[in-house]
């Protein structure tokens, strides 16, 4: 073979391996440097969250003022800096205020090709102001008393609670995706029940629609965090609907499609007899565990599971972010955590002001997920 002949072979092949490590390369860098930044920044956020021991000072706090007090050198300083009254829920919307800016810094900071996930999950705040509004104006309740001011239409949401009639909220609801759902529940074509489960079906749909078209570590993250959301709302859909003893067609209408649980097990669930025998199908389940520690306080008390599932499914995001760190999981792993915390914080200023021991606050914030 001659020279020239080697050569080319050679010219070709190197050409081949830098062409092959360029993309290779590039592809590292598409997928992991946009997450360095926001994902430091947001470390160092997480290292601001709260343990058990502030928890419990706070718990101590007595007055809503000291409450303020001692949450003066945190990130709520200038939130409730701004409070006309040092009620409980002046405090909550200062910390709904600051749940909303987190949500606003994941936009800004993520990347572009992930950030519209975030604006999603806080839809899920929309969803539940408008099925609290519409359950509470049916039943005759003083609906902004429901009113949780976050997600992507807090002025729409308020003004549905001071609607002064069913019609009005349709005209307010006009243009948006929940038009069509709740014009079906104001001409009786649905049930409140079935307004409530298409408001929900809708949104996780778009969820997963969302994640399933993500590529590499982001669709694997997103769609398991989403699949195990829809898991939880379909497992306590059907254990209180055997609570309640619902027929097993009846509950079938209120799953939301699109979770992990395969359809024979679902079967399985919505053909048992009643609530314990449901908890024991589930034992055979990735989610026995869960239930495993707590089966008699949940049958007692259903809300016990969905704080267990809360739980699990902010050790699944930690493990995630551990095994991505340079991912989605990071954020997403923080917005569980602050979320919680907020949570947390609501309830010992309510208590607080409903003078509670600070024993007691401790042990009932200690209870929460």
């Amino acid at each position: 073979m001659e020279v020239t002949a080697v050569t080319e072979i050679l010219d070709t092949t190197l050409a081949l391996v830098f062409a092959w490590v360029g993309y290779k390369t590039t592809r590292i860098l598409w997928k992991y440097t946009p997450y360095s930044y926001p994902n430091a920044r947001i470390r160092a956020m997480e290292a601001r969250l709260f343990n058990e021991q502030k928890f419990n000072e706070l718990a101590e706090s007595k007055t809503l003022n000291n409450f303020i007090i001692n949450l003066e050198d945190s990130d709520y300083k200038d939130y409730l800096a701004n409070i006309s009254s040092y009620d409980a829920e002046s405090i909550e919307k200062a910390l709904d205020t600051a749940l909303a800016d987190i949500y606003g810094l994941m936009f800004k900071i993520l990347p572009k090709r992930v950030n519209p996930f975030f604006k999603l999950l806080l839809q899920e705040w929309d969803v539940r102001n408008i099925s609290s509004i519409v359950k509470a104006k049916i039943s005759g309740e003083p609906a902004v008393n429901y009113v949780i001011e976050l997600g992507t239409m807090v002025p729409k949401i308020k003004a549905m609670a001071d609607a002064k009639s069913m019609e009005e909220i349709l005209v307010i609801l006009e243009g948006t995706e929940y038009e069509e759902i709740y014009q079906g529940l104001l001409l009786g074509e649905i049930s409140v029940d079935e307004f409530e489960t298409q408001l929900y079906r809708m949104h996780y749909l778009k969820l997963l629609e969302y994640a399933s078209s993500r590529k590499d570590e982001e669709k694997i993250i997103l769609e398991e965090f989403v699949k195990l959301k829809i898991d939880k709302l379909n497992i306590l859909t059907i254990l209180r609907a055997k609570a309640h003893n619902l027929k097993a067609d009846v509950i079938k209408s209120f799953l939301i499609p699109g979770g992990t649980i395969n359809k024979k097990t679902l079967e399985t669930l919505l053909n048992v007899d009643d609530l314990s025998m449901a908890l024991a199908e589930l034992d055979s389940t990735k989610y026995g565990n869960i239930i495993k520690n707590v089966r008699e306080e949940i049958e007692g008390d259903l809300s016990v599971l969905g704080r267990e599932f809360d739980r699990y499914i902010r050790e699944r995001l930690g493990e995630l972010t551990r095994f991505y760190p340079l991912s989605v999981a990071v954020p997403l792993n923080f917005i569980l955590q602050k979320e919680t915390e907020i949570k947390k914080l609501k309830a010992i200023a309510k208590l607080i002001e409903d003078g509670i021991s600070p024993e007691k606050i401790k042990d009932i914030v200690g209870e929460l997920t």
